[in-house]
C-alpha cells in the first residue's frame, strides 16, 4: 500500500505516553490509515473507539484483529468530512481526537477547522492531537484552539490542542 504512511511504533508509543491511561476514554481517529492507532487505542481500554477511514482496503491490521463493534471498535469508511457531520449529527463526542492527515496536503488546518466548526464532539477538557509532517506548516489555528503540548520525532510532529477557557 504504497498511498499508506502507517504511523511508526516511535511516533505510537509517543502518542500513548503523552495521552497517558485510556480506560473507558472515548477515542476517535481520523485518518485511520492501517487502524494501528485505533487498535492500540483499543487495546489500553478505550472505549468506544471509532476509526474513520475512506478506503476499506486500508484498515487490514482491524480486520485482522477480528474485533467487532460490539467490543467497542467501530470503522466508518467514509470521507473525514462527511463522517464528522456524521457522528456529530448523532450526538457522539470523545476526549480525545487524533488526526493523521496526508502530510504536506492542507488537511491538517481543515481538520482543525473542520472539528472546531462541531465542537460537541470535543467533551469538556478533552484533547485533538494532530500528527503531521515537520515541513507542513498549520495556517490560521482557530483562536478558539490553544496549543498545550507539541513534539518533534525525526519528520514527525505531535501537536495538542484544547479549547481555550472560556471559549
Amino acid at each position: 500500500m504504497k498511498d499508506v504512511r502507517p504511523t511508526t511504533s516511535i511516533v505510537i508509543e509517543a502518542i500513548f505516553n503523552i495521552l497517558g491511561p485510556l480506560s473507558n476514554v472515548a477515542f476517535l481517529d481520523l485518518f485511520a490509515g492501517t487502524g494501528r492507532v485505533a487498535l492500540e487505542a483499543w487495546s489500553r481500554g478505550a472505549r468506544p473507539v471509532v476509526a474513520v477511514e475512506l478506503l476499506r482496503r486500508r484498515c487490514e491490521a482491524v480486520k485482522r484483529a477480528g474485533v467487532k463493534p460490539e467490543e467497542g471498535l467501530v470503522l466508518l469508511f467514509m470521507d473525514v468530512r462527511r463522517a464528522i457531520r456524521w457522528l456529530y449529527k448523532r450526538g457522539y463526542s470523545f476526549n480525545v481526537i487524533f488526526a493523521d492527515p496526508p502530510y504536506d496536503s492542507s488537511w491538517a488546518t481543515e481538520t482543525l477547522e473542520l472539528l472546531t466548526s462541531k465542537r460537541g464532539l470535543v467533551r469538556p477538557g478533552g484533547v485533538i492531537m494532530l500528527e503531521r509532517s515537520s515541513r507542513e506548516i498549520v495556517n490560521g489555528i482557530p483562536k478558539c484552539l490553544q496549543l498545550v503540548d507539541e513534539r518533534r520525532y525525526g519528520d514527525t510532529v505531535l501537536s495538542t490542542f484544547r479549547f481555550a477557557e472560556g471559549d
